[in-house]
Parts: C-alpha cells; sequence; structure tokens
C-alpha cells in the first residue's frame, strides 16, 4: 500500500488565521468561524459570506469529520475555495481557513494538518493546567512546521454540543493568559467569560450575561492578541418558536444576546464561534416545510429553504449588527 501523502492547505488555496487576525484587530471586526456537516451548509456559508465580502472560518469538529468523512472533507473544501470564485462577481473568492473545532488529541489534530487544515485548534481546557500547556505547545510545534496556526483553550464552557460536554463554566482566569500564550507559542486564544454550548446556555429567568470585566482585563494583560469566543450562538426566538409550532420540544432555550457579543467584538475577539444558531434555522425550516407539504419526498425540495434560511443567518452575522465582517475580505 503506498504511504499517504501530507496535503498542504496552501495546495487547497485555504488560508491560516495569521492575516485574518491581524486585520480584524486592526479593522474592529471579528472573522465569522461557522460550523458545517453537509453540502447545504457549506453552500450557505459560501452564498452569505461571497455576498458580504467576508473572509469566514470553516469549522469541522470530531464528529462532522467523522460523519462526512475526511477524505470528501478535503475535497468539499477545496470545492469550496473554486465555489467561492466561481460566485464572486469578480471571480476572485474569499479568504477561507478551514478549521478542526475542539480537537482533543495530538494524533487528531495531526491527522486534520496532513488533510489540509489550515487551523487546529487544540483544547485542553478540561487537564491540569501543566498537561495543558504541555498538550498545546506539542500541537503548535508540529503545526508551525507546515505554517498551520493553532488555537488554544483557557477556562471550560458549560453546555452540550457534538463532541463537547461540560456540567459547569469555570471562568478564565485573566492571571493565567500571559503565561499560557508565552509557553505554548498559540496563535490565538479561546476563553470563558459565561458563553455555553448549545442551544440552552442560560437557565429560565436568568439574564444573559457575558463577562465583559474578564475579556478587557485579559484585553489588557494580552493587547492585540486574538481572542476566540466559543458557544457565541443567539439562538434566535423565531426559529425556536417555528420549531416548537411544527412539533419541536425546545422550551427555555436561551442564547447571546448579539448586543454583547458586538461589544467583545469591538475589543478583542476576532474569531466568533457560532453553531447552534445554523442548526436552528435549518431545522426550523425543515419541520415548517413537512408541515406544510406533507406530500414531498425529495430532499431538494426541503433542503433548498432550509439553505436560504441558513444564508440569511449567515448574512445577519456579518453585518456591522454582530460580527462587522461585512466589506473585509481583502481579495
Amino acid at each position: 500500500m503506498a504511504a499517504k501523502k501530507t496535503v498542504s492547505f496552501h495546495e487547497l488555496g485555504l488560508f491560516n488565521t495569521r492575516e485574518m487576525f491581524s486585520r480584524a484587530v486592526d479593522g474592529g471586526f471579528a472573522v465569522p468561524a461557522f460550523n458545517f456537516n453537509n453540502m447545504e451548509q457549506m453552500q450557505a456559508i459560501l452564498q452569505a459570506c461571497v455576498e458580504c465580502r467576508s473572509p469566514v472560518i470553516l469549522q469541522v469538529s470530531r464528529g462532522a469529520r467523522q460523519y462526512a468523512n475526511q477524505t470528501l472533507l478535503r475535497y468539499m473544501a477545496q470545492g469550496a475555495v473554486e465555489y467561492a470564485k466561481e460566485i464572486s462577481k469578480d471571480g476572485k473568492g474569499i479568504p477561507i481557513a478551514l478549521n478542526l473545532d475542539h480537537g482533543d488529541s495530538y494524533e487528531l489534530c495531526v491527522s486534520c494538518i496532513e488533510t489540509g487544515f489550515s487551523n487546529v485548534m487544540i483544547d485542553g481546557s478540561s487537564l491540569p493546567y501543566e498537561k495543558n500547556i504541555e498538550l498545546t505547545r506539542r500541537v503548535v510545534e508540529y503545526a508551525h512546521q507546515h505554517d498551520v496556526t493553532v488555537e488554544g483553550e483557557l477556562g471550560v464552557l458549560a453546555g452540550v454540543e457534538d463532541d463537547v460536554s461540560a456540567e459547569a463554566s469555570h471562568y478564565t482566569r485573566p492571571e493565567d493568559v500571559e503565561d499560557f500564550v508565552r509557553r505554548t507559542g498559540v496563535d490565538s486564544l479561546a476563553i470563558s467569560i459565561g458563553t455555553s454550548h448549545g442551544a440552552f446556555k442560560f437557565k429560565p429567568g436568568q439574564k444573559p450575561q457575558l463577562r465583559l470585566d474578564i475579556l478587557h482585563e485579559i484585553e489588557r494583560r494580552i493587547p492585540r492578541f486574538p481572542i476566540v469566543m466559543h458557544g457565541s450562538s443567539s439562538v434566535p426566538q423565531e426559529h425556536v418558536a417555528t420549531i416548537n409550532r411544527y412539533g419541536g420540544k425546545l422550551e427555555d432555550a436561551i442564547g447571546v444576546p448579539e448586543e454583547q457579543i458586538r461589544e467583545a467584538v469591538r475589543s478583542a475577539v476576532c474569531k466568533v464561534n457560532i453553531d447552534s444558531d445554523g442548526r436552528l434555522a435549518m431545522t426550523a425550516t425543515i419541520r415548517q416545510y413537512f408541515a406544510e407539504h406533507p406530500s414531498h419526498y425529495d430532499p431538494r425540495q426541503y433542503l433548498g429553504p432550509a439553505r436560504e434560511a441558513l444564508k440569511r443567518l449567515y448574512m445577519h452575522k456579518c453585518s456591522d449588527k454582530v460580527l462587522n465582517s461585512t466589506g473585509q475580505s481583502w481579495l
């Protein structure tokens, strides 16, 4: 059997996050990081970001990689670059990165790097502090040999989404960030300031509130360093209501207010992860479609409208009301 060839993200036409984040810090915007699992989600992301002229980070979790298959993902990423050029008015496309979201091992990060990922996140936040540093530094040393950028994490986000699960949040300690960044060599840092994974981010009656004071202190300690917010879906209540109206059961689904996300973006946050909002928009559209068209069974009939709903959602996220990434493509 022939040895497997390592594929560089440069061959696929992708970008790492270094220039993306440098421009985001200077420009007061955040690069959207949208998770995808299938073709329709990827199409919606690219259609929205090309129309908005926004750079974008396509995110794949370990579970999504298993679901879609690593070989297919490699060619989907390459296809994404060409598709973006095809639908661009000037034919230039937009800057696209492919990121491993919440990598949980050195081996998984290496595998992703060898199959064309341009950024990997190594999540050692559940480990003791020194073990987190050790694992993160090891990934960084390998990734940087291939010009791949690395995101680390300090602090623990609560909630359940895909392979990520934690019962309680542990806020990032600002006093740790300088030491962590220096000793690991990471290119960006995910922090915990009150966001959480999934559609149930806050308890009923609890006022959604991010700890922006922690963010500002971190920014003071590591100025201009790229900060990442995970679990940042706002859980649009119109989608929740539609899901519930057509047979769903999502009582008390609450997300992060978009005005708080916008405030974080004005600070040091230059990458915002959004997954659950896309799932809600897609599910709401499909549930309504099935209820209104009980005789239809062609997947294109219901996935098409779901793709359009996703596109509208992603364009809103890129606007100056949230991430302010519209018009920030430099291609």
